[in-house]
């Protein structure tokens, strides 16, 4: 091993993955990995507990003079910059809010000054692994989203995130943006899937996976990924366009039923004359910690909007 390892790490609503990777041969150490349960709702004490231990078992398996760094992919509200914790009312991690994390993992590891702690939105972080290690790298400009619980997306120009101008919405990301009669992020979430279901079947739906199973033999839930795949294509295709987008990355746990929505997606991308080539995430949860890890060299942090803006 080189001085080059540094640890990315993926905040989950019930997880932590850390990982191990390579800065200047752009590797995935995955050998070098921990992944721990966590209650979101449990006190900080017990959460940060988690996390420390596995940031530990991760650290034990690297030389400690090799570590440069460690990076997270952190769900939000949070302020990346400064490192501190604003979970209030979001049902999750409540508990943490206005915690200085970046401060409590130094202590609680232990740290020199010298290695740097950065944080960052994790759908952002999913952007920058893609763009750096997935197909997206071949491309300028790139767009990648997460369809899950929520829905996240980048715009990114050679590998930094765009947050302004008039190619994008304003921060950068599309949920908040009106569709239908709410917005984007109620219509393209597993809550859009539960809530349909619900509404034409009169029971439970069981969740996204089961309702991918039932769709195979049944026309009325494949009807309910037509629909998705129609909703999204027309949502997306005029900021992929606007922003010149070489290509779209999509990944989260709705994608794994993608060739369920596939074909009437791509079908409301052409009738917005939208030619951006699409690919489903290999990296899968690797992208975002491929995306955290980045965030420790100095170079690229450097660059990203909330900083270069200052």
């Amino acid at each position: 091993m080189t001085n080059s390892i540094v640890i990315g790490v993926d905040i989950g609503g019930s997880h932590i993955t850390a990982m191990g990777v390579d800065l200047h041969k752009k590797t995935l150490l995955k050998s070098i990995v921990s992944r721990k349960h966590v209650d979101c709702h449990e006190t900080a004490d017990c959460i940060l507990t988690t996390w420390t231990e596995a940031l530990q078992e991760v650290i034990s398996q690297i030389p400690s003079e090799a570590i440069q760094g460690i990076g997270f992919a952190m769900p939000g509200p949070f302020d990346y910059p400064a490192g501190i914790a604003h979970f209030k009312g979001v049902m999750k991690y409540d508990n943490l809010n206005n915690v200085d994390v970046r401060k409590e993992i130094y202590q609680l590891l232990g740290l020199s000054a010298q290695v740097p702690v950065r944080f960052l939105n994790d759908a952002t972080c999913f952007a920058i692994g893609e763009a750096w290690m997935g197909p997206a790298a071949k491309y300028q400009r790139s767009m990648a989203i997460t369809l899950g619980t929520g829905f996240g997306s980048a715009f990114l120009d050679d590998g930094i995130p765009v947050e302004k101008g008039d190619e994008v919405p304003e921060s950068g990301c599309v949920y908040h943006l009106p569709f239908g009669n709410t917005n984007a992020d109620d219509h393209f979430s597993s809550r859009w899937f539960k809530r349909v279901y619900e509404e034409q079947f009169s029971r439970k739906s069981g969740g996204v996976k089961e309702m991918s199973e039932k769709a195979e033999n049944n026309p009325e839930v494949q009807a309910i990924f037509t629909e998705f795949g129609q909703n999204l294509g027309n949502f997306l295709a005029p900021w992929l366009v606007r922003f010149r987008a070489g290509c779209l990355t999509i990944g989260g746990n709705i994608s794994r039923g993608y060739e369920l929505f596939e074909k009437p997606f791509r079908t409301a991308l052409r009738s917005h004359n939208c030619s951006t080539d699409v690919f489903l995430s290999e990296l899968g949860e690797c992208a975002a910690i491929a995306g955290s890890a980045r965030l420790t060299d100095d170079t690229f942090y450097l660059n990203l909007p909330f900083i270069s803006n200052k």
